[in-house]
Protein backbone atom coordinates (compact mmCIF):
# COMPACT_ATOMS: atom_id res chain seq x y z
CA UNK A 1 0.00 0.00 0.00
CA UNK A 2 1.36 3.73 -0.72
CA UNK A 3 2.41 6.01 2.08
CA UNK A 4 -0.85 6.82 4.03
CA UNK A 5 -2.36 10.20 2.41
CA UNK A 6 -4.16 13.00 4.49
CA UNK A 7 -7.73 14.40 3.59
CA UNK A 8 -9.14 17.32 4.95
CA UNK A 9 -13.36 17.45 5.23
CA UNK A 10 -14.80 20.87 6.23
CA UNK A 11 -18.18 19.89 7.55
CA UNK A 12 -19.47 17.29 9.93
CA UNK A 13 -22.76 16.63 8.45
CA UNK A 14 -24.26 13.55 6.75
CA UNK A 15 -21.76 13.85 3.42
CA UNK A 16 -19.16 14.98 5.16
CA UNK A 17 -19.42 11.97 8.05
CA UNK A 18 -20.07 9.88 5.21
CA UNK A 19 -17.83 10.63 2.60
CA UNK A 20 -15.09 10.10 6.12
CA UNK A 21 -15.78 6.25 6.19
CA UNK A 22 -15.46 6.08 2.28
CA UNK A 23 -12.06 7.55 2.48
CA UNK A 24 -10.75 6.05 5.66
CA UNK A 25 -11.64 2.34 3.40
CA UNK A 26 -8.88 4.03 1.24
CA UNK A 27 -6.10 3.84 3.59
CA UNK A 28 -6.75 8.28 4.40
CA UNK A 29 -5.70 9.67 7.47
CA UNK A 30 -9.43 11.58 7.70
CA UNK A 31 -9.23 15.26 9.50
CA UNK A 32 -12.93 17.05 9.78
CA UNK A 33 -13.57 20.21 10.48
CA UNK A 34 -16.90 21.62 12.04
CA UNK A 35 -18.38 24.85 12.74
CA UNK A 36 -21.12 23.96 14.77
CA UNK A 37 -20.81 22.09 18.15
CA UNK A 38 -20.72 18.41 18.74
CA UNK A 39 -24.47 17.46 18.10
CA UNK A 40 -23.84 14.54 20.37
CA UNK A 41 -23.56 16.95 23.23
CA UNK A 42 -27.29 18.74 22.47
CA UNK A 43 -30.46 17.54 22.94
CA UNK A 44 -31.49 16.58 19.79
CA UNK A 45 -34.96 18.02 18.87
CA UNK A 46 -37.08 19.37 15.60
CA UNK A 47 -36.50 22.66 14.84
CA UNK A 48 -34.51 23.55 11.70
CA UNK A 49 -34.58 20.34 10.42
CA UNK A 50 -37.14 19.15 8.51
CA UNK A 51 -37.02 14.96 8.37
CA UNK A 52 -35.25 13.03 6.39
CA UNK A 53 -36.78 10.56 3.37
CA UNK A 54 -33.92 7.88 2.88
CA UNK A 55 -34.60 5.95 -0.66
CA UNK A 56 -32.36 3.48 -2.59
CA UNK A 57 -29.94 6.09 -3.54
CA UNK A 58 -28.82 6.17 -0.19
CA UNK A 59 -29.36 3.02 0.60
CA UNK A 60 -26.61 2.29 -1.62
CA UNK A 61 -24.32 4.61 -0.66
CA UNK A 62 -24.71 3.49 2.86
CA UNK A 63 -24.69 -0.41 2.02
CA UNK A 64 -21.14 0.48 -0.14
CA UNK A 65 -19.48 2.02 2.66
CA UNK A 66 -20.71 -1.12 5.51
CA UNK A 67 -22.89 0.99 7.58
CA UNK A 68 -26.45 0.49 6.64
CA UNK A 69 -27.17 -2.21 8.85
CA UNK A 70 -26.43 0.98 11.60
CA UNK A 71 -28.79 3.23 9.83
CA UNK A 72 -31.81 0.76 9.28
CA UNK A 73 -32.04 1.29 13.24
CA UNK A 74 -33.55 4.32 12.75
CA UNK A 75 -35.35 4.15 9.55
CA UNK A 76 -38.84 3.74 9.40
CA UNK A 77 -40.84 2.69 6.47
CA UNK A 78 -43.36 4.85 4.68
CA UNK A 79 -44.67 2.74 1.69
CA UNK A 80 -47.36 5.56 0.50
CA UNK A 81 -48.43 8.98 0.99
CA UNK A 82 -51.44 9.92 3.55
CA UNK A 83 -53.47 13.02 2.27
CA UNK A 84 -55.46 14.92 4.95
CA UNK A 85 -58.41 16.41 2.98
CA UNK A 86 -60.33 19.91 4.82
CA UNK A 87 -63.00 18.05 5.68
CA UNK A 88 -61.01 15.13 7.37
CA UNK A 89 -61.17 12.30 4.97
CA UNK A 90 -57.42 10.52 4.28
CA UNK A 91 -56.48 8.96 1.07
CA UNK A 92 -53.88 6.96 0.67
CA UNK A 93 -51.56 6.42 -2.62
CA UNK A 94 -48.50 4.11 -2.48
CA UNK A 95 -45.27 5.35 -3.37
CA UNK A 96 -44.11 2.24 -5.48
CA UNK A 97 -44.93 -1.32 -6.39
CA UNK A 98 -45.55 -3.85 -3.28
CA UNK A 99 -42.54 -3.88 -1.04
CA UNK A 100 -41.20 -0.26 -2.15
CA UNK A 101 -41.15 1.99 0.48
CA UNK A 102 -38.82 5.35 1.72
CA UNK A 103 -37.71 5.50 5.01
CA UNK A 104 -38.33 8.75 7.31
CA UNK A 105 -35.08 9.39 9.60
CA UNK A 106 -34.37 11.86 12.15
CA UNK A 107 -31.71 14.07 10.67
CA UNK A 108 -30.31 14.82 13.90
CA UNK A 109 -30.01 11.07 15.30
CA UNK A 110 -28.23 10.52 12.13
CA UNK A 111 -26.23 13.14 12.12
CA UNK A 112 -24.75 11.90 15.69
CA UNK A 113 -24.57 8.12 13.89
CA UNK A 114 -22.29 9.38 11.09
CA UNK A 115 -20.17 11.04 12.73
CA UNK A 116 -19.80 8.34 15.33
CA UNK A 117 -19.54 5.92 12.96
CA UNK A 118 -16.72 8.61 11.25
CA UNK A 119 -14.92 7.92 14.24
CA UNK A 120 -14.96 4.79 15.22
CA UNK A 121 -15.02 3.27 11.94
CA UNK A 122 -13.16 5.89 9.67
CA UNK A 123 -10.63 6.68 12.52
CA UNK A 124 -11.34 10.22 11.46
CA UNK A 125 -10.70 13.15 14.11
CA UNK A 126 -13.58 15.39 14.47
CA UNK A 127 -12.51 19.47 15.22
CA UNK A 128 -15.67 21.29 16.43
CA UNK A 129 -16.29 25.01 16.96
CA UNK A 130 -14.23 25.67 13.99
CA UNK A 131 -14.56 27.64 11.38
CA UNK A 132 -13.01 27.64 7.66
CA UNK A 133 -12.40 31.39 7.08
CA UNK A 134 -10.19 30.86 4.25
CA UNK A 135 -9.30 28.45 1.63
CA UNK A 136 -6.51 27.68 -1.57
CA UNK A 137 -7.73 24.97 -3.67
CA UNK A 138 -4.47 25.18 -5.62
CA UNK A 139 -2.11 24.22 -2.03
CA UNK A 140 -5.07 22.33 -0.18
CA UNK A 141 -4.86 24.14 3.05
CA UNK A 142 -7.59 25.93 4.81
CA UNK A 143 -7.39 28.33 6.96
CA UNK A 144 -9.38 27.87 10.43
CA UNK A 145 -10.45 29.54 13.45
CA UNK A 146 -11.49 28.00 16.97
CA UNK A 147 -14.27 29.34 18.28
CA UNK A 148 -13.32 27.76 21.68
CA UNK A 149 -9.91 29.92 21.58
CA UNK A 150 -9.89 32.24 19.19
CA UNK A 151 -6.49 30.27 17.60
CA UNK A 152 -6.01 30.98 13.88
CA UNK A 153 -4.61 27.95 12.19
CA UNK A 154 -3.52 26.95 8.72
CA UNK A 155 -3.95 22.76 7.92
CA UNK A 156 -3.35 21.56 4.50
CA UNK A 157 -3.91 17.86 2.97
CA UNK A 158 -3.38 16.24 -0.13
CA UNK A 159 -7.33 16.71 -0.81
CA UNK A 160 -9.96 18.89 0.53
CA UNK A 161 -13.26 18.21 0.58
CA UNK A 162 -16.47 20.91 1.34
CA UNK A 163 -19.18 19.04 2.81
CA UNK A 164 -20.05 22.42 4.80
CA UNK A 165 -23.46 23.00 3.29
CA UNK A 166 -25.37 25.48 1.20
CA UNK A 167 -23.72 28.46 2.33
CA UNK A 168 -20.27 26.67 2.84
CA UNK A 169 -17.80 28.72 3.71
CA UNK A 170 -14.97 27.04 1.66
CA UNK A 171 -17.08 27.92 -1.68
CA UNK A 172 -17.35 31.18 -0.57
CA UNK A 173 -14.01 31.92 -0.05
CA UNK A 174 -11.86 29.87 -1.93
CA UNK A 175 -14.24 28.87 -5.39
CA UNK A 176 -16.63 31.95 -5.68
CA UNK A 177 -13.54 34.08 -6.05
CA UNK A 178 -11.88 32.44 -9.31
CA UNK A 179 -12.41 33.54 -12.57
CA UNK A 180 -15.74 31.98 -14.67
CA UNK A 181 -17.07 30.65 -11.26
CA UNK A 182 -20.81 30.27 -12.13
CA UNK A 183 -23.07 30.49 -8.82
CA UNK A 184 -26.55 31.23 -8.75
CA UNK A 185 -28.34 31.56 -5.43
CA UNK A 186 -32.30 31.64 -5.87
CA UNK A 187 -34.78 31.49 -2.90
CA UNK A 188 -38.23 29.89 -2.88
CA UNK A 189 -41.43 32.57 -2.00
CA UNK A 190 -42.32 30.17 0.73
CA UNK A 191 -40.82 29.55 4.09
CA UNK A 192 -41.00 26.41 6.28
CA UNK A 193 -41.62 26.05 10.30
CA UNK A 194 -41.86 23.16 12.32
CA UNK A 195 -43.96 21.93 14.71
CA UNK A 196 -43.54 18.64 17.04
CA UNK A 197 -46.31 16.48 16.92
CA UNK A 198 -46.05 14.36 20.68
CA UNK A 199 -46.94 10.97 20.71
CA UNK A 200 -50.81 10.29 22.57
CA UNK A 201 -50.95 9.93 26.39
CA UNK A 202 -50.00 6.32 26.17
CA UNK A 203 -47.10 6.80 24.28
CA UNK A 204 -48.37 5.88 20.68
CA UNK A 205 -48.53 7.49 17.27
CA UNK A 206 -51.65 9.57 16.98
CA UNK A 207 -51.63 9.04 13.18
CA UNK A 208 -50.78 6.01 10.99
CA UNK A 209 -46.84 5.25 11.83
CA UNK A 210 -46.49 4.24 8.01
CA UNK A 211 -47.01 6.60 5.95
CA UNK A 212 -45.93 10.47 5.30
CA UNK A 213 -48.97 12.65 5.83
CA UNK A 214 -49.53 15.93 3.81
CA UNK A 215 -52.50 18.41 4.45
CA UNK A 216 -52.60 19.76 0.82
CA UNK A 217 -53.72 23.12 0.62
CA UNK A 218 -53.60 24.52 -2.79
CA UNK A 219 -50.81 27.47 -2.28
CA UNK A 220 -49.35 25.82 0.98
CA UNK A 221 -48.96 22.70 2.52
CA UNK A 222 -48.35 20.60 6.20
CA UNK A 223 -46.39 17.58 6.02
CA UNK A 224 -45.97 14.94 8.78
CA UNK A 225 -43.16 12.03 9.06
CA UNK A 226 -42.60 9.77 11.83
CA UNK A 227 -39.71 9.67 14.67
CA UNK A 228 -38.75 6.62 16.49
CA UNK A 229 -40.35 7.38 19.79
CA UNK A 230 -44.10 7.95 18.38
CA UNK A 231 -44.13 12.04 17.89
CA UNK A 232 -44.48 13.12 14.16
CA UNK A 233 -42.08 15.78 13.17
CA UNK A 234 -44.41 18.50 11.19
CA UNK A 235 -43.43 20.97 8.56
CA UNK A 236 -45.90 24.31 7.37
CA UNK A 237 -44.66 25.53 4.19
CA UNK A 238 -46.35 28.91 3.18
CA UNK A 239 -45.59 32.09 1.66
CA UNK A 240 -43.39 34.54 3.48
CA UNK A 241 -46.28 37.25 2.45
CA UNK A 242 -49.47 37.80 1.03
CA UNK A 243 -52.98 36.33 2.20
CA UNK A 244 -52.33 33.41 4.22
CA UNK A 245 -48.73 33.44 5.03
CA UNK A 246 -46.65 33.73 7.87
CA UNK A 247 -46.67 37.34 7.61
CA UNK A 248 -50.76 37.14 7.83
CA UNK A 249 -50.24 35.12 11.48
CA UNK A 250 -49.68 37.59 13.86
CA UNK A 251 -51.19 36.68 17.08
CA UNK A 252 -51.20 33.77 19.09
CA UNK A 253 -55.22 34.09 18.19
CA UNK A 254 -53.92 33.99 14.73
CA UNK A 255 -52.25 30.76 14.86
CA UNK A 256 -54.92 29.20 16.35
CA UNK A 257 -57.56 30.33 14.11
CA UNK A 258 -55.30 29.32 11.11
CA UNK A 259 -54.95 25.80 11.93
CA UNK A 260 -58.77 25.33 12.79
CA UNK A 261 -59.98 26.49 9.66
CA UNK A 262 -57.10 24.97 7.57
CA UNK A 263 -56.28 21.78 9.61
CA UNK A 264 -58.80 20.81 11.75
CA UNK A 265 -58.09 17.21 12.12
CA UNK A 266 -54.46 18.33 13.05
CA UNK A 267 -55.69 21.23 15.66
CA UNK A 268 -58.06 18.97 17.28
CA UNK A 269 -54.64 16.14 17.61
CA UNK A 270 -52.29 18.71 18.59
CA UNK A 271 -51.24 20.15 22.43
CA UNK A 272 -49.30 23.22 23.01
CA UNK A 273 -49.70 24.24 19.36
CA UNK A 274 -49.22 28.06 20.61
CA UNK A 275 -46.47 27.03 22.20
CA UNK A 276 -45.07 24.53 19.67
CA UNK A 277 -45.13 27.67 17.27
CA UNK A 278 -43.16 29.96 19.15
CA UNK A 279 -40.62 27.23 20.18
CA UNK A 280 -39.19 26.61 16.51
CA UNK A 281 -38.13 29.35 13.87
CA UNK A 282 -39.14 30.49 10.50
CA UNK A 283 -36.24 29.54 7.82
CA UNK A 284 -35.84 30.11 4.28
CA UNK A 285 -35.56 27.58 1.42
CA UNK A 286 -32.95 27.84 -1.66
CA UNK A 287 -31.07 25.91 -4.70
CA UNK A 288 -27.77 26.59 -5.16
CA UNK A 289 -26.23 25.95 -8.72
CA UNK A 290 -22.45 26.45 -9.07
CA UNK A 291 -20.12 25.19 -11.29
CA UNK A 292 -17.06 24.01 -11.48
CA UNK A 293 -17.72 21.55 -8.15
CA UNK A 294 -13.89 20.77 -8.24
CA UNK A 295 -10.69 22.82 -8.44
CA UNK A 296 -6.96 22.15 -7.65
CA UNK A 297 -6.69 20.16 -4.66
CA UNK A 298 -10.50 20.65 -3.49
CA UNK A 299 -14.10 19.50 -4.26
CA UNK A 300 -17.74 20.43 -3.30
CA UNK A 301 -20.15 17.61 -2.16
CA UNK A 302 -23.34 17.29 -1.22
CA UNK A 303 -25.35 20.50 -0.72
CA UNK A 304 -22.05 22.75 -1.25
CA UNK A 305 -22.35 21.82 -4.82
CA UNK A 306 -25.67 21.46 -5.55
CA UNK A 307 -28.39 22.48 -2.55
CA UNK A 308 -31.81 21.99 -3.46
CA UNK A 309 -34.93 22.27 -1.62
CA UNK A 310 -36.28 19.69 -0.22
CA UNK A 311 -39.63 18.19 -1.90
CA UNK A 312 -38.49 15.28 -3.20
CA UNK A 313 -36.98 13.90 -0.28
CA UNK A 314 -33.65 13.50 -2.06
CA UNK A 315 -31.10 16.51 -0.71
CA UNK A 316 -29.63 13.57 1.93
CA UNK A 317 -30.01 10.87 -0.75
CA UNK A 318 -28.01 12.93 -3.59
CA UNK A 319 -25.52 14.01 -1.43
CA UNK A 320 -24.70 10.34 -0.14
CA UNK A 321 -24.90 9.56 -4.19
CA UNK A 322 -22.11 12.17 -4.64
CA UNK A 323 -20.26 10.06 -2.32
CA UNK A 324 -20.80 6.93 -3.51
CA UNK A 325 -20.08 7.79 -7.14
CA UNK A 326 -16.39 9.56 -6.11
CA UNK A 327 -15.49 6.37 -3.74
CA UNK A 328 -16.30 4.20 -7.59
CA UNK A 329 -13.91 7.00 -9.70
CA UNK A 330 -11.53 6.94 -6.61
CA UNK A 331 -11.22 2.70 -7.23
CA UNK A 332 -11.34 3.29 -11.18
CA UNK A 333 -8.19 5.83 -11.03
CA UNK A 334 -5.97 3.68 -8.47
CA UNK A 335 -2.90 3.35 -10.13
CA UNK A 336 -2.28 0.15 -10.07
CA UNK A 337 -5.31 -0.96 -8.01
CA UNK A 338 -3.51 0.61 -4.64
CA UNK A 339 -5.45 2.17 -2.19
CA UNK A 340 -4.15 5.71 -1.52
CA UNK A 341 -2.82 5.74 -4.78
CA UNK A 342 -5.56 7.61 -6.87
CA UNK A 343 -5.26 10.01 -9.95
CA UNK A 344 -6.95 13.05 -8.37
CA UNK A 345 -7.14 15.11 -11.53
CA UNK A 346 -9.01 12.24 -13.17
CA UNK A 347 -11.35 11.33 -10.44
CA UNK A 348 -12.33 14.98 -10.01
CA UNK A 349 -12.59 15.42 -13.76
CA UNK A 350 -15.06 12.62 -14.02
CA UNK A 351 -17.08 13.99 -10.91
CA UNK A 352 -17.79 16.99 -12.88
CA UNK A 353 -19.87 14.99 -15.35
CA UNK A 354 -22.47 14.92 -12.51
CA UNK A 355 -23.16 18.24 -12.65
CA UNK A 356 -26.28 17.72 -14.59
CA UNK A 357 -27.60 15.34 -12.23
CA UNK A 358 -27.46 18.36 -9.73
CA UNK A 359 -29.26 20.57 -11.85
CA UNK A 360 -32.04 17.65 -12.64
CA UNK A 361 -32.28 17.24 -9.00
CA UNK A 362 -33.50 20.85 -8.46
CA UNK A 363 -36.15 20.78 -11.07
CA UNK A 364 -37.64 17.36 -9.72
CA UNK A 365 -37.45 18.98 -6.19
CA UNK A 366 -39.91 21.97 -7.97
CA UNK A 367 -41.76 19.95 -9.79
CA UNK A 368 -42.57 18.13 -6.95
CA UNK A 369 -43.57 20.57 -4.60
CA UNK A 370 -46.16 21.56 -7.04
CA UNK A 371 -47.37 17.93 -7.22
CA UNK A 372 -47.80 17.74 -3.42
CA UNK A 373 -49.08 20.71 -2.93
CA UNK A 374 -51.50 21.00 -5.54
CA UNK A 375 -52.26 18.46 -7.17
CA UNK A 376 -52.09 15.46 -5.18
CA UNK A 377 -56.00 16.32 -4.49
CA UNK A 378 -56.68 16.71 -7.85
CA UNK A 379 -58.68 13.97 -9.24
CA UNK A 380 -57.23 14.19 -12.68
CA UNK A 381 -53.83 14.18 -11.32
CA UNK A 382 -54.80 10.92 -9.08
CA UNK A 383 -56.05 9.28 -12.21
CA UNK A 384 -53.20 9.95 -13.94
CA UNK A 385 -51.02 8.12 -11.49
CA UNK A 386 -53.73 5.57 -11.44
CA UNK A 387 -53.34 4.86 -15.45
CA UNK A 388 -49.77 5.05 -14.78
CA UNK A 389 -49.15 2.77 -12.19
CA UNK A 390 -51.54 0.10 -14.36
CA UNK A 391 -49.58 0.48 -16.99
CA UNK A 392 -46.06 0.52 -15.43
CA UNK A 393 -47.02 -2.93 -13.80
CA UNK A 394 -48.47 -4.23 -17.64
CA UNK A 395 -45.39 -3.13 -19.31
CA UNK A 396 -42.42 -2.50 -16.92
CA UNK A 397 -39.99 -2.80 -19.29
CA UNK A 398 -41.87 0.41 -21.15
CA UNK A 399 -42.64 2.24 -18.00
CA UNK A 400 -41.25 3.37 -14.91
CA UNK A 401 -43.25 6.56 -13.30
CA UNK A 402 -40.92 9.72 -12.54
CA UNK A 403 -41.06 8.93 -8.82
CA UNK A 404 -39.85 5.46 -9.16
CA UNK A 405 -37.03 6.06 -11.19
CA UNK A 406 -36.04 8.84 -8.39
CA UNK A 407 -36.71 7.17 -5.13
CA UNK A 408 -36.24 3.37 -6.25
CA UNK A 409 -33.62 3.31 -8.56
CA UNK A 410 -29.83 4.59 -9.15
CA UNK A 411 -30.94 5.66 -12.56
CA UNK A 412 -29.08 9.31 -13.13
CA UNK A 413 -31.23 12.10 -12.00
CA UNK A 414 -30.72 14.19 -15.30
CA UNK A 415 -32.28 10.62 -17.54
CA UNK A 416 -35.25 10.48 -14.75
CA UNK A 417 -36.06 13.83 -15.15
CA UNK A 418 -35.99 14.15 -18.72
CA UNK A 419 -37.53 10.59 -19.42
CA UNK A 420 -40.25 11.66 -16.68
CA UNK A 421 -40.48 15.02 -18.67
CA UNK A 422 -41.72 12.87 -22.05
CA UNK A 423 -43.68 10.43 -19.74
CA UNK A 424 -45.84 13.39 -18.67
CA UNK A 425 -46.14 14.97 -21.77
CA UNK A 426 -47.11 11.72 -23.47
CA UNK A 427 -49.84 11.21 -20.52
CA UNK A 428 -50.93 14.65 -21.37
CA UNK A 429 -52.21 13.66 -24.74
CA UNK A 430 -54.08 10.54 -23.03
CA UNK A 431 -55.68 12.55 -20.47
CA UNK A 432 -57.31 15.59 -22.58
CA UNK A 433 -59.49 12.54 -23.97
CA UNK A 434 -63.33 13.99 -23.49
CA UNK A 435 -64.43 10.04 -21.62
CA UNK A 436 -60.84 9.20 -20.13
CA UNK A 437 -62.85 8.96 -16.72
CA UNK A 438 -65.05 6.00 -18.19
CA UNK A 439 -62.21 4.37 -20.32
CA UNK A 440 -59.18 4.52 -18.38
CA UNK A 441 -59.18 1.04 -17.45
CA UNK A 442 -59.73 -0.40 -21.15
CA UNK A 443 -57.14 -2.05 -23.46
CA UNK A 444 -58.06 0.67 -25.92
CA UNK A 445 -56.03 3.34 -23.44
CA UNK A 446 -53.27 0.34 -22.87
CA UNK A 447 -52.70 0.35 -26.75
CA UNK A 448 -52.87 4.10 -27.14
CA UNK A 449 -50.29 4.27 -24.80
CA UNK A 450 -48.19 1.77 -26.19
CA UNK A 451 -48.90 3.63 -29.82
CA UNK A 452 -47.28 7.36 -28.49
CA UNK A 453 -43.87 5.42 -26.58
Amino acid sequence: MAKEKKAIIVGAGLAGSLWAVYLAKEGYKVTIYERRPDIRQAEISAGKSINLALSVRGWTALKAAGIDKDVEELAIPMPGRIMHSLDGELTYQPYGKEGEAIYSVSRGHLNAMMMEIAEKKGGATIHYNTKCIDADTKAGTVKLESYETGEIFEDSADVVFAADGAFSAVRYNAFQKQNRFDYMQDYIDDGYKELLLPPDENGDYRIDKNALHIWPRGRFMLIALPNEDGSFTCTLFMPFEGENSFESIKTDEDVKNFFKTTFPDFYDMMPNLVENWHEHPLSSLSIIRCKPWTSGKMALIGDAAHATVPFYGQGMNASFEDCYVMYNLMKKHQSKGQAGNENWEAVFKEYEERKPDGDALQDLSVHNYHVMRDYVADPKFLLQKKIEAKFSAAHPDKWMPLYSQVSFSNIRYSEAWKKGMEQDALMKKVMDKPDIEEIWDSKEIEDEILGLI
